[in-house]
């Protein structure tokens, strides 16, 4: 039985910085919706002996990880602009473009392939554009929650801004509600996310989730 081999051409599109950020990122939102959740309803029956601070590891945890996501969402940031490589920034293109929402619309209705000038579409760019300014609202308002606890160091520093946030915000409570619903919108992005990048990688046989752990994607050559 004969057999039809289609020829595929690689190109890198994801820079080791890029896929480094990513799976930390990755990391840091996982740990951090744990302990978040943790800390807001602990759930752990106290332990026996005085010695094991149970809530205290997990706040811990949580600080750290939150400023691993600080860092990273000023890094990401800053390498969308400024870095060599201008793949994501050409994605601009597809976003100003109707054409483009509509190739990638009807590419979700089975009605055509990708055709993207970036390595995002424009409905994947204006979602990760969105995640991303939530990303620095979880930040913010985290670091605010923070300043409102530890009062020296950094914290005292932030001290004047987390005054006023908190105030404008409706008080401590009101802040800390916002920071709640900030992670929901990240859980709901994870989930749709994962599906859609398994999803588009059988669809198209390309821009999978092996783009972001290898660098390269594959594209059917054309003729």
């Amino acid at each position: 039985m004969a057999t039809t081999n289609v020829p595929y051409e690689r190109a890198f599109i994801f820079s080791a910085a890029i896929r480094i950020f990513h799976w930390l990122r990755a990391l840091s939102i996982l740990v951090l919706v744990i302990t978040g959740f943790y800390i807001a309803w602990p759930f752990l029956v106290a332990p026996s002996s005085t010695d094991v601070l149970v809530q205290g590891w997990i706040r811990f945890a949580h600080l750290i990880f939150g400023f691993v996501l600080c860092a990273i969402t000023l890094a990401r940031a800053y390498l969308f602009f400024f870095s060599k490589s201008d793949i994501e920034r050409r994605s601009f293109k597809d976003v100003a473009s109707v054409n483009s929402w509509i190739v990638q619309l009807k590419s979700y209705l089975w009605m055509g392939h990708l055709d993207k000038k970036g390595v995002y579409g424009p409905l994947q760019f204006v979602t990760y554009f969105a995640v991303s300014v939530i990303a620095a609202l979880i930040c913010i308002t985290g670091l605010a929650l923070y300043a409102n606890v530890y009062h020296l160091g950094l914290g005292g520093m932030l001290g004047d801004f987390a005054a006023w946030l908190t105030g404008a915000m409706g008080g401590l409570a009101q802040l800390r509600i916002w920071h709640h619903y900030f992670t929901w919108v990240f859980i709901i992005f994870v989930v749709i996310h994962v599906y859609m990048a398994v999803w588009t990688g059988i669809r198209f046989k390309h821009n999978s989730v092996d783009s972001i752990v290898s660098g390269y994607d594959y594209h059917p050559k054309k003729h």
